[in-house]
């Protein structure tokens, strides 16, 4: 069986000032969050800004964060696309390396019926038959949604065998759950969603938060798997008001101004995406602030 862990981080992807990618910045963080509750890292995902990355920086990116968290956290790669060859390609490099994963998205845009969401899928892990891959639905950014009889279907290939569910609809998790093996993880792909969809079967999260409170994340999911329900929902209402100002607005740009309050060097993010408004900051500043979460040390 195939273990990502309980909490894995969706790590955003520092850049410098002239907005080329820092990596030894990426080297730094990934570390510090394999230190602090993440059991895996996903590279090159959404929060990692993986549609203004080029192939090469992504390549690079994969190599430096799987050389900083050796022997102390997984390394998913951010390799999907809305063109099956493009995954299958990037896919094939990441495997290369040695990588212990893959994420792949519903392909956005172009809006593939299920048929075509199930080949798509299909042929990227027939692929890669080694390297296990984790389905993403998120259809607020692909314009698609994965459905659960869809699911069930990829669930049977042997190398697919986790998905991120961040449809935000617990009836269509417990579909998925009900449809597909035990072996088969669920993680949510929504901060705030974590702990009810534990309740309906999850093993997990893939995470923005848990550049802040990724240790706080773990002792939810732990108090919840030991029956100690009422503790894991004391955690989740403490942490509720920090996962909706990392959703302020589009993500990753709160969470980039969150570790630069912190003193994290992450720079700003590649356009089309922005700085945030004022409020934004100032929102972002008092929970952390409330969370005792400016108080750290940073390189």
């Amino acid at each position: 069986m195939v273990n990502f862990g309980r909490v894995v981080t969706a790590m955003l992807t520092p850049f410098k000032e002239d907005g080329s990618v820092n990596y030894a910045v990426a080297e730094r963080l990934a570390a510090h969050l394999a230190s602090h509750g993440s059991d895996a890292l996903v590279v090159c995902g959404t929060t990692g800004e993986s549609p203004t990355l080029s192939w090469d920086e992504e390549y690079q990116l994969f190599q430096v964060v799987q050389q900083a968290v050796a022997g102390k956290a997984k390394v998913i790669a951010g390799t999907g696309s809305n063109s099956t060859t493009e995954a299958i390609a990037a896919t094939q490099k990441a495997a290369r390396i040695g990588l212990d994963g893959s994420l792949q998205v519903v392909p956005y845009y172009n809006k593939p019926p299920q048929e075509g969401l199930y080949q798509h899928f299909k042929a990227i892990a027939g692929a890669v038959p080694d390297l296990p891959l984790m389905l993403y639905n998120i259809p607020g950014r692909t314009g698609q949604n994965l459905l659960p009889e869809t699911v069930a279907k990829l669930a049977e290939v042997p190398n697919i065998v986790a998905i991120k569910e961040a449809s935000g609809n617990l009836d269509q998790v417990t579909q998925v759950r009900h449809a597909t093996p035990e072996e088969f993880k669920i993680y949510s792909g929504d901060d705030s969603l974590t702990l009810p969809m534990l309740a309906v079967g999850a093993a997990g999260v893939v995470s923005v938060a848990s550049h802040l409170v990724g240790e706080q994340l773990q002792e939810m999911i732990e108090a919840f798997e030991t029956g100690k329900t009422g503790k894991a929902t004391q955690i989740h209402l403490q942490l509720f008001p920090l996962f909706k100002a990392l959703f302020a607005t589009t993500n990753p740009i709160p969470v980039k101004t969150a570790l630069k309050l912190q003193g994290w060097d992450v720079g700003s993010t590649r356009l089309p995406l922005c700085d945030p408004p004022a409020e934004v900051s100032q929102a972002l500043s008092a929970v952390l602030k409330e969370l005792s979460l400016l108080q750290t040390s940073v390189w």
